[in-house]
Parts: structure tokens; C-alpha cells; sequence
């Protein structure tokens, strides 16, 4: 996916971020979420009026320190008491509703992203979009968008959120005052005299328009570099989880070294992309310290000649620090979070580019028309790859029940692509295909989910549908018989069956379900001739017996005994206006 972060303007990041966010306020979940909305807003509301509360508060005490008043003292002392409850108070509350309001928002937009991605196949179709080079609709890990970018999101929106409405208020609050106590200043220039109210004001506020200019130029290049960090991050760990995943075929293959130098170069993508940050961020960090360490005694410059010369007594000089300082630090706010912005917004364009991505592959594109039938009709079929070249075209077949139909061609020739067709799923296809409901399909590479065996046998049925004995029959009858007493064993299938096994696993599921229509992609090519044969015969058995028809592929010569016609997939002249033109015996 192209990185957007640096062409995108903060406006157009603001309008993103809304569209993210909206829909879960307009969600079912909407008053409980407005609801904790307006609360933790009133409880950030509450910090402000006590630090105004704390503000009045140091002018009176360091009064009663100036004038030795000791009752005073201790009467303000009582009073900070109460003070720092309402503070405490108000804190306990404002984060704990405010990681509730998080999670419960994460929650919702993980099962909202989780459904879209999953619905009508989305998530096959944005993988074939990788496949196909579309790098505008094809965007990097889904998985590490889903789980770390929507966490990062929803956390970021609230915290920053929040926290540029506690300082616009604190802000609003503590301008008043400190305009109240800066007074009115003389100043000669030319030789005239000016008077300039609220002076700390103006002081305050060119001290932090400079510094957020400054921030600003310092800190851009941020949000380019957190974006591709994300991207190394999970490309990094992504690689990791496909070398735990093809463990053995990894070992076979003696491919450590290649494994080792692939998961180094993209380790080493996540180490410069980070030692880059590091140095972006060494530059932002070196100003906003010193930035905030000059804050701290610039006030006291300013107002100590007055101090000194006896305007206005200690306490008075103690709340003007105060309020200069609140007044600084909300206007500061964008240079103290500016590293926060820049992962914010790198994760709202990730999340933006990754909703656009399945809204565009939400559905295909209806040019394949499929619908059932009592038999397999395909009319005008086009079938091409997904870089747009052709494979098939204007192709017409037919199976009809108590067909056994043998599909053969060269490897790439299209054999799975047109299953894929057949059963609706294949985007790059044009025409009609016509098929009846009763059918299942068995891929290359069956998909063997993780957990207990029943599970993973009845997938993608609930296993409560069958009963124990019917479960044990199906294995035993897929010539599984070990796995028969196992049922409620959990583990990682896929890692500790052999591909033989997992092949037979999903014959299992074949004799489990009784599908009248079967199609069935290179089933037995792990298995040897003795299993493929007793196999073969109990699927036939079985289509023929719920009155349907079997459709395979395979390269074995062995396997035409199993079948009665021949489809052979023949290459075509170049020219010709398809790679393949299928001819049927």
C-alpha cells in the first residue's frame, strides 16, 4: 500500500478520523457510548475547576506565608485537603470510564471490521488483489490493522480527544485569569509610552505560537516514519508466524539460511525505519525539553521587576506562575503530543486505506452470474488470471447427475481456477454458472483449523450437529482410524498431521456431510494407490447415492479409472484469445 501520510493534510486526516469514528455513535451501542462520552467530558470539565479552585488557593496561602498568618495557614491547608480529594476523585473516575469507553469501542469496530472482512469473502479477494500487484486495493497485514491499529485508534481518539478539550477549558479558564493579574504594562518605544493589558497573555501566546511553528517543522517527518514502522513492524512478524506455520516443509527443504537472511532483511527494514524514528524523535524531544525547561522560570523573568519593585505582594507572583503556566502548557498541548498526532494519524490512514480497500472489494464485480440448478451448466464462462490475463474463453460444460468427470491439464493451466469458478468465488470470471446446492468442495490444501478434533472434522459446521458415532464412522471410513478415539483432543492439526492425513481428514468431512455434487482439487495426491482406490470408491459411492456427480482434478493416471469422461485443458496458439480451450471426451 502506498504511504500516504506525508500527501495528506491534517484537515483531510480530521475528516478521516470522523468517518472512522462516527458509525459506533451511530451504532446499537450508541446511548451507552454518548452516555460515558458526556460523562468523562463533565469529569474533565471537573479537573479544570479544580485547578482553578487549586489557582485561588496559592494566592491565598503564600499570602499567609508572607504575612506569617498562621490561622490562615492552616485553614487553607484544610482547604487544599478537600481540594486534592475532589482532584483524586475526579482522576479515579475520568480514567477508569475512559479505558471502559475505549474498550467498548474497540470491541465494537474489531466485530464490525472482523464481519466486513470475513462477508462475501473479502478477505480472498483483497489476498488476490496482492497477488495481482494492486497495491491501491491491497493493503498490508489486515491482521495487524484489525488487532493493533484499531486498539491504537480508539486509544489515541479518546486520550487526545480529551485531552485537547481539557486544554482549550483549562485555557479558556486560566486566560481570564492571568489577564486579571498581569495588569496593565508601560512600555517607550519611539519615544511614546504604550499601555498593553494582559501582558503575561500575549507573552504566553507568542512564546507558544513559535514554539508549535517550530514543533511543527521539527516533528513532520513523523508521521511518514510511524506509518512504514507499523508496516516493518508486521511485515517482520507476519514472516515469523509463516516460518512457525511451514515449519517441517522449512526443515525438509534445509531452507534455515533462506528463512534466517528473509527474516533478517525484513528485521533489518524494522531496525533503519526505527533508527530513523529514533533520531526524529531525538530532535522533537531535544526541543520540547527545552522548550518546557525555559516555560518553567520565563514567567518569573517577566514579573520579577514588578515583584521587586513592590506591585504586588508573594502570593499574587505564585498565582501568576500558576495560571502563566497552566495558560503555557494548553497552549502547548500540540507541541508536548505532537509524536502522539503523528501515530495517530499514521494509524487512521492505515485504517482509512484498509477500510477503502474492502469497501472496494466488498462484493464482485457481478459479472459472473450463479445460481443453482438441479445440475453443472456453465454458459459464455471467461476466465482469466488476476493481472487480466486471459485463460478460458466462452467456455460451455456440462455435468450431469452420476457423471464422474476427470479434469486434466498442465500445471497453471487454470484447473483450480475453474473450480474456483464453479463455486462462485473466482472475481476475474465473466458468464453464467449454474450449480446445484448439494455441493462441496475439496481444495490442494485442505484448511485445518486449530482446537479439538471434532472440531476441526465437522469444520465448518458446528461438530454439535453430529453425533460421536457418526464422527468415529466418518474417520474410520477415511481410513483414519487412530484419530477415531481422539475427538476431543486440542491441538494444531495442520502441524501434527501428515499431508496425507490432513487429505484424508477432509475426505472424512466429505463422508461426514454425504454431498450429492463433489468436487475434488488434487484430493488424494499424497496418498498412496491402495488408499487413493479405496477412496475414490467410497466418494463415488456416496455421490451416487444422494444422486449427484464428482468433478476432479488430478495428474495421476491412476485416477481416470475413477471417472468416466475426460476434460483436458489444451494450450492454445498465442493469438487465439486464451491461454486454454478445454476439450471434453
Amino acid at each position: 500500500m502506498n504511504d500516504p501520510a506525508h500527501s495528506t493534510s491534517m484537515l483531510v486526516t480530521l475528516r478521516r478520523i470522523g468517518a472512522l469514528a462516527a458509525p459506533y455513535f451511530r451504532s446499537e451501542d450508541r446511548w451507552k457510548a454518548r452516555g460515558l462520552l458526556l460523562v468523562i467530558i463533565a469529569l474533565n470539565l471537573g479537573t479544570v475547576y479544580m485547578a482553578v479552585l487549586n489557582n485561588q488557593w496559592f494566592g491565598r496561602f503564600y499570602n499567609a506565608l508572607e504575612n506569617r498568618d498562621q490561622a490562615v495557614f492552616w485553614r487553607e491547608l484544610g482547604f487544599f485537603c478537600w481540594i486534592a480529594f475532589g482532584a483524586i476523585t475526579i482522576g479515579i473516575l475520568k480514567f477508569y470510564l475512559t479505558q471502559l469507553l475505549q474498550i467498548r469501542w474497540r470491541a465494537w469496530m474489531t466485530r464490525s471490521y472482523l464481519t466486513r472482512w470475513i462477508a462475501d469473502r473479502t478477505f480472498y479477494r483483497l489476498e488476490l488483489a496482492r497477488y495481482a500487484g494492486d497495491n491501491n486495493h491491497s493493503p498490508d497485514n489486515p491482521d495487524q490493522r484489525i488487532q493493533e491499529d484499531l486498539q491504537m485508534f480508539t486509544d489515541y481518539t479518546v486520550t487526545l480527544s480529551m485531552g485537547l478539550l481539557n486544554a482549550v477549558v483549562t485555557l479558556v479558564s486560566f486566560i481570564g485569569i492571568l489577564w486579571g493579574l498581569s495588569g496593565v504594562v508601560d512600555f517607550q518605544l519611539g519615544g511614546s509610552t504604550y499601555q498593553v493589558a494582559g501582558s503575561m497573555v500575549w507573552l504566553a501566546l507568542a512564546y507558544c505560537v513559535v514554539g508549535t511553528v517550530i514543533t511543527h517543522y521539527i516533528g513532520r517527518p513523523l508521521i511518514g516514519t510511524n506509518f512504514r514502522q507499523q508496516r516493518f513492524e508486521a511485515d517482520f512478524r507476519h514472516h515469523l508466524v509463516r516460518v512457525r506455520e511451514y515449519s517441517e516443509a522449512i526443515a525438509l527443504d534445509r531452507g534455515e539460511r533462506v528463512e534466517h537472511a528473509q527474516l533478517e532483511q525484513r528485521f533489518g527494514a524494522v531496525l533503519r525505519n526505527y533508527l530513523t524514528l529514533i533520531k526524529q524523535q531525538k530532535n522533537l524531544v531535544s526541543f520540547t525539553l527545552s522548550f518546557g525547561q525555559a516555560a518553567a522560570v520565563f514567567p518569573f523573568i517577566i514579573a520579577a521587576p514588578r515583584f521587586f519593585g513592590g506591585a504586588f505582594p508573594l502570593g499574587q507572583l505564585m498565582q501568576i506562575v500558576t495560571a502563566f503556566d497552566k495558560v503555557q502548557t494548553q497552549l502547548s498541548w500540540f507541541i508536548d503530543n505532537y509524536d502522539r498526532v503523528a501515530i495517530w494519524r499514521a494509524t487512521a490512514d492505515r485504517l482509512t486505506s484498509f477500510d477503502d480497500a474492502m469497501r472496494a472489494h466488498a462484493t464482485p464485480d457481478g459479472a459472473l452470474v450463479h445460481d443453482s440448478a438441479s445440475s453443472l451448466h456453465t454458459q459464455d464462462l471467461d476466465i482469466a488470471l488476476p493481472n487480466g490475463t486471459p485463460l478460458l474463453a466462452k467456455t460451455a460444460l456440462s455435468v450431469n447427475p452420476g457423471d464422474h468427470v476427470l479434469l486434466q491439464g498442465p500445471s497453471g493451466s487454470g484447473k483450480s481456477t475453474l473450480f474456483r469458478s464453479f463455486a462462485g468465488i473466482w472475481p476475474f470470471a465473466h458468464g453464467k454458472v449454474s450449480i446445484p446446492e448439494n455441493a462441496m468442495f475439496i481444495p490442494q490444501r485442505p484448511y485445518v483449523p486449530d482446537g479439538k478434533l471434532r472440531d476441526a472434522l465437522a469444520y465448518p459446521q458446528p461438530a454439535g450437529d453430529y453425533t460421536d458415532a457418526q464422527l468415529k464412522q466418518a474417520l474410520e471410513d477415511a481410513l483414519l482410524p487412530r484419530l477415531a478415539d481422539r475427538l476431543d483432543d486440542a491441538d494444531a492439526w495442520s502441524q501434527k498431521l501428515s499431508g496425507g492425513e490432513q487429505q484424508r481428514l477432509a475426505i472424512a468431512r466429505v463422508l461426514l456431510k454425504k454431498p450429492a455434487w463433489l468436487f475434488a482439487d488434487e484430493a488424494t495426491s499424497a496418498l498412496d494407490a491402495q488408499a487413493e482406490e479405496t477412496l475414490y470408491k467410497r466418494l463415488a459411492e456416496g455421490v451416487r447415492a444422494a444422486g449427484g456427480a464428482m468433478v476432479s482434478i488430478a495428474h495421476r493416471a491412476s485416477a481416470a479409472a475413477f471417472h468416466d469422461k475426460r476434460w483436458t485443458l489444451v494450450p492454445q496458439p498465442e493469438g487465439a484469445g486464451a491461454r486454454y480451450r478445454l476439450e471434453a471426451a
